[in-house]
């Protein structure tokens, strides 16, 4: 065998060998940035979560509203109900949403927000026990459910540990079109008149 035929033969694998190298290393590295450089993307985009502090890290997508309002706040004992937003939606329902805060030195689970009613018991601590009252028409709407009896709301998977926030929503069949004004209640907390607002 030719000495230069294998020298070139030889050279080319090489070059091959060095080619197939910085295309893998060149494709290992195009993602975009590092790997924390997309996992700080991915959290900042992703729906703010509680952690330890706010119902077992529990991501909703339903939030309050940007501009932080108020509409009502309610408080029974240590535990203190805020609710940002209700808003009638096209579909026929209303999104009730805010937070709560346990402000004792025990941490709290929501087992007193269970529902009375057999089908949503079953969802535990949550805002299935939670309600919408219409004074004026005397009308009493409980949470929606889906087909399995799990609620249309925020399911607690963790304790709020004390000093600790976690954010809830609700949906409810809508009441008529002029209604804006209702109560919100859940558990023993006092009733809190709302306003709901066009979606």
């Amino acid at each position: 065998m030719d000495f230069r035929h294998t020298m070139r033969g030889r050279s080319a694998l090489s070059a091959a060998a060095v080619l197939s190298g910085l295309l893998l290393t060149v494709t290992g590295c195009g993602g975009g940035g590092s790997d924390d450089e997309g996992k700080s993307k991915a959290e900042s985009s992703a729906p703010s979560s509680s952690g330890k502090d706010g119902g077992g890290g529990q991501k909703q997508s339903h939030t309050p509203s940007a501009d932080n309002q108020v509409l009502a706040t309610a408080k029974d004992g240590d535990i203190s109900v805020t609710i940002n937003s209700a808003v009638r939606d096209a579909g026929g329902f209303v999104t009730v949403s805010g937070n709560v805060r346990n402000d004792g030195a025990k941490s709290w689970l929501g087992a007193n927000w269970v529902s009375d009613e057999r089908e949503l018991r079953k969802n535990g601590g949550s805002l299935a026990g939670a309600n919408l009252v219409d004074t004026q028409g005397k009308k009493k709407y409980l949470v929606l459910r889906d087909t399995s009896g799990r609620c249309l709301c925020t399911k607690f998977s963790g304790q709020i540990s004390p000093g600790g926030t976690a954010e809830w929503y609700a949906q409810f069949p809508a009441p008529p079109e002029g209604t804006t004004k209702v109560d919100f209640q859940v558990g023993t907390m006092p009733p809190a008149s709302i306003e709901i607002s066009e979606g």
